[in-house]
């Protein structure tokens, strides 16, 4: 179903959406029964699905925030990362889920993987919105998949274009003509 939104066809919507977390919800609570997952939310974008997903786990949890950078205010990744914001509790022998908003070149999980690795958490484990395999350099886990989507511009529920729109509640692409 293709709604117009004034600046692109709705990719997921809004309910699509809240039901896939519903369904990554349920999984985290029967992969962490009788633990206290730690969900790391990779600014900005990952904000409001983090937050869903948070809300959604109804078991005991903890969270932290995290921001890296590989695009700036492009739409393609530079290739180079870098940390803007680290995490503000330990996480050594703790069970991590780093949640994200979108799996693209991979090369920024990639590197969150690796560094969060050196701290020592007893699991560490990828929750992610969306993936573009198409656009895969670097090969990531991703252990808790909300949807995979084609190589395109996607925008809404938290992802952003140009720092504007991420407060819409469905996911949506750049119009044609832009």
């Amino acid at each position: 179903m293709s709604l117009s939104t004034g600046n692109g066809p709705v990719q997921i919507s809004a309910d699509q959406i809240k039901a896939r977390i519903q369904e990554l919800a349920a999984q985290i609570r029967s992969d962490y029964a009788g633990q206290q997952p730690h969900l790391i939310c990779v600014l900005n974008g990952a904000f409001m699905f983090h937050t869903d997903l948070v809300r959604a786990l109804d078991m005991p949890a903890t969270i932290d925030f995290m921001q890296a950078s590989s695009y700036g205010s492009a739409k393609q990744s530079s290739g180079e990362v870098r940390l803007v914001k680290d995490l503000a509790f330990p996480i050594s022998d703790r069970h991590v889920i780093m949640v994200d908003d979108i799996v693209d070149t991979g090369i920024t999980m990639s590197y969150l993987l690796h560094y969060l690795q050196g701290r020592g958490p007893a699991s560490l484990k990828v929750a992610a919105l969306l993936s573009k395999p198409s656009r895969r350099k670097v090969e990531v886990p991703v252990d808790y998949l909300g949807f995979t989507i084609p190589d395109a511009f996607v925008y809404g529920y938290g992802l952003d274009r140009a720092q504007l729109d991420r407060n819409l509640p469905f996911i949506t692409s750049q119009a044609e003509a832009e």
